[in-house]
């Protein structure tokens, strides 16, 4: 039995405030942002074209280093297409994890954050699914993807937005 998600609209309205920095600085064509008394230069943000470049990319980050060693269990992610725009979504079934990501280009679905938010559900089993260790998971796997800054904004939105970070469970 599931716990319940008491985070789970938090953690939506965290990310679509983090996606609306990284949107801002792309329109603006200037990463060097102001950020709570602080300057920070983000990373650009990856944007995906189709599936199979989803499916790419998370293959780079399940073999990146730090992922390999902070989550070595951790099995293969199949990245498929779904019907419609309105969601990209992390599931399991029959022993297979797959993330599901709109089939058409969207402007929130199928960009670097969004991809690694549903790869956090696949490396964080914790209950409930956006609890404070898929939280801690998520800002961990940004800080080894994107780096240090894009963490940073991530915990500090989180905080504001009145989300809990947790320890991680290891794999």
């Amino acid at each position: 039995m599931s716990s319940r998600d008491t985070q789970r609209a938090k953690v939506y309205a965290a990310e679509q405030f983090v996606r609306t920095l990284f949107d801002r600085t792309a329109e603006h064509g200037n990463q060097v942002v102001e950020f709570f008394g602080a300057q920070l230069t983000l990373p650009p943000e990856g944007r995906f074209a189709s599936v199979a470049s989803v499916q790419a990319y998370v293959d780079e980050v399940l073999a990146h280093p730090r992922i390999r060693t902070g989550w070595p269990d951790t099995g293969p992610l199949t990245v498929r297409a779904r019907r419609g725009a309105t969601a990209a979504h992390y599931e399991r079934a029959e022993g297979r994890a797959v993330i599901a990501v709109p089939e058409r280009q969207t402007t929130w679905a199928l960009r670097e954050l969004v991809v690694l938010h549903e790869i956090a559900h696949h490396l964080c089993r914790a209950e409930p699914a956006h609890g404070p260790e898929f939280t801690s998971t998520l800002c961990e796997v940004a800080d080894a993807v994107m780096g240090p800054e894009v963490a940073h904004v991530l915990r500090v939105v989180y905080a504001k937005e009145g989300v809990r970070l947790g320890s991680r469970s290891e794999g």
